[in-house]
């Protein structure tokens, strides 16, 4: 049975949605706990998506669809308050009429980050729950070509997400279900890497990750942010799935009631983010795209059921016969908790 150690997966994960209203200082409510890394996309406009996270403070923004530098507007999400944040006038945020999702994780753990004798940088900052296997690293690289940086987890991260500040430079994703010498891009539709340079061929381990000194996640002097996640049954999942090119299609089994989902086809095609709030039944067809500015679709593909999820299409960027897929996944329900009580599908 797939019990877990979260009988409550809100505690650490969230989805919340909230309209805007073009006004400074507006507190949005109901995440539930006080958020370590919010990603913010309008629903009903053709914005680009906004991350924040309390590493780097609030007012600092990435878009995750972008290659560009870091901004500081203080007009987007300023802080976070211990049920939600506050946003200000930006239209990325807060536009008059527009409705937003937001995706919500906790970490909060600031002190104390496991290190060992093969740790060879410091982070600059970082907020880490071993809990539920998420983190958020600050750190200066040092142009080392096999240089080690502590994650935080106490276990093996399977997705790590990195982002260079001060420059144009695009997102790179390693998922443990590609191998440790291949790379993805957020901000693109491109396809797996067919070179083995970023990550190397070592896998992280309970306490570093390896990268090369590659201008995107190692220059000397550049700061970045990395964004990690691990397994932890019955709460969170990091795979992947073979397409079978059928509308009856591929099933794909988490150990949880699905809340959230990110899918991304190992060849050139578009992320995709479902999750159980927008529009709350199935099939879902509301996906948002990581990569793009596009509002929210109206494509009935997936359904979230009590122990995964299941395809609904013959897409390609989500179930074409033979083809690899990779995806993330964050727990509303663990299908067993620890007092016996099970899932229900939607």
């Amino acid at each position: 049975m797939a019990y877990t150690t979260i009988p409550k997966p809100s505690a650490y994960f969230n989805t919340n949605l909230y309209t805007g209203n073009d006004t400074a200082d507006t507190t949005i409510t109901g995440v539930g706990f006080q958020s370590d890394f919010t990603w913010i996309k309008s629903r009903t406009t053709t914005e680009n998506h906004h991350a924040f996270d309390a590493v780097r403070g609030g007012g600092y923004r990435i878009y995750p669809n972008l290659d560009a530098a870091q901004s500081y507007i203080a007009t987007t999400l300023t802080s976070w308050t211990s049920d939600g944040f506050v946003v200000g006038t930006d239209d990325g945020v807060n536009a008059n009429g527009a409705n937003f999702v937001s995706w919500n994780w906790k970490a909060g753990t600031t002190s104390g980050i496991a290190t060992n004798a093969t740790t060879t940088i410091t982070p600059t900052g970082y907020s880490f729950n071993q809990t539920n296997g998420f983190s958020a690293i600050a750190y200066t690289g040092n142009g080392v070509d096999g240089a080690y940086l502590p994650h935080g987890l106490g276990k093996s991260p399977k997705v790590m997400i990195v982002k260079r500040l001060e420059d144009s430079a695009a997102w790179y994703v390693y998922h443990a279900s590609m191998g440790n010498q291949k790379y993805m891009q957020l901000s693109t539709n491109a396809a797996i890497s067919a070179t083995d340079g970023m990550w190397g061929s070592f896998t992280p381990d309970t306490v570093n990750m390896k990268m090369s000194n590659d201008a995107q996640i190692g220059a000397s002097g550049k700061n970045y942010i990395m964004y990690c996640f691990a397994d932890v049954q019955g709460y969170s999942k990091m795979g992947g799935y073979v397409g079978n090119g059928n509308t009856d299609g591929t099933f794909v089994y988490t150990g949880f009631k699905p809340a959230f989902v990110m899918v991304k086809s190992r060849g050139g095609d578009n992320w995709r983010i479902l999750d159980n709030k927008r529009l709350g039944y199935n099939p879902n067809n509301s996906l948002l795209f990581p990569n793009i500015t596009q509002a929210e679709s109206a494509l009935t593909w997936y359904d979230l059921l009590s122990n995964g999820f299941k395809l609904r299409t013959t897409d390609s960027g989500d179930n074409t016969n033979g083809e690899n897929y990779i995806f993330m996944a964050f727990a509303a329900e663990p299908l067993v908790s620890t007092n016996g009580n099970a899932a229900t599908a939607r």
